[in-house]
């Protein structure tokens, strides 16, 4: 019996290594998305090497030697999060709307992604509670910015040139107000339904929600 479980276990291993080698991107993909379901579902501290390499499909020795260790794992999580706002932020071609509708979409997108995507204020609450420890590590994700704002840049120039925009705002200020009055939203919805007696989860609080925040935002853009 003990040689009939030793070879089954060779053979089980003989697979995993073999779709590895067939396919090394997608397993590197599913041990990304097994360790985004276990730090947000445990944070940095609380989460297994074990368990991701389980629901990876793969076992921790292949696990460490090619992705890393813990540390290394979580900073790739965190790094694959902002890539995909980044990339769905860069699809949303603003750079073909007119000013105004430029900003009202990033708006909207914005808003919409942060209710679609709980993971992405999971993964920037902790790292914010880690004082963005692991993220200053990161050789990748200042670059991802960098374009990102000088789009928002370019439609504010667009805005200010046709005389719809007063001159003078910073992007990264514009992206941060946006981003905060979606998320600080998102994030208390629980609380804050009971403190004003509302369900600001149900689909008409969060459109007129919607609607406050566009109307707050191009008020403070336009002459």
């Amino acid at each position: 019996m003990d040689r009939i479980d030793s070879a089954e276990g060779r053979t089980a291993g003989g697979r995993t290594r073999a779709r590895w080698q067939r396919d090394p991107e997608g397993m590197r993909q599913r041990i990304l998305a097994a360790a985004l379901a276990e730090f947000t579902r445990h944070g940095f501290g609380g989460a297994r090497i074990d368990r991701i390499a389980a629901a990876a499909g793969a076992n921790k020795r292949m696990l460490y030697y090619h992705v890393g260790n813990k540390e290394t794992l979580y900073l790739a999580v965190l790094e694959a999060t902002y890539a995909r706002i980044r990339t769905a932020e860069r699809a949303l071609n603003l750079e073909s709307l007119a000013p105004d509708a430029a900003i009202a979409r990033l708006v909207e997108f914005t808003w919409s992604y942060f209710l679609e995507h709980p993971e992405f204020l999971i993964m920037l609450n902790q790292e914010n509670l880690y004082q963005a420890r692991h993220l200053k590590k990161s050789p990748n994700v200042r670059p991802l910015h960098s374009p990102f704002v000088e789009m928002i840049g370019e439609v504010l120039a667009r805005g200010v040139a046709a005389g719809a925009f007063r001159a003078g705002i910073d992007p990264v200020q514009l992206y941060i107000s946006i981003a905060g009055l979606a998320y600080f939203y998102v994030s208390n919805r629980w609380t804050l339904s009971v403190i004003f007696d509302r369900d600001l989860s149900a689909a008409e609080a969060r459109a007129e929600r919607l609607a406050h925040m566009t109307d707050l935002v191009l008020s403070a853009l336009r002459v």
